[in-house]
């Protein structure tokens, strides 16, 4: 596959369709540039988790895991 993009004057580039469905990504995800003997590598920043971003939003005050809820619950309960 062969694509082309341009760079904008504030060093922004459009990836291509085609190159962002074979690397899996979509608006808002990032990209490391690697340097390798054979030229620049990009590829996508994987977390170990899909929804790793999304720990720690929307329960303040439960601890994360299974622990920290059984945790709250005991509170809750007067235990």
């Amino acid at each position: 596959m062969a694509k082309q993009a341009k760079i904008t004057s504030k060093g922004q580039i459009t990836i291509p369709l085609e190159v962002r469905r074979v690397l899996g990504v979509r608006a808002g995800d990032k990209l490391v540039f690697e340097q390798d003997e054979g030229g620049i590598r990009v590829r996508p920043v994987r977390h170990s988790s899909t929804f790793s971003k999304y720990r720690r939003i929307g329960n303040p005050g439960i601890g994360p895991g299974r622990e920290g809820i059984a945790r709250w619950l005991r509170e809750l309960r007067g235990e």
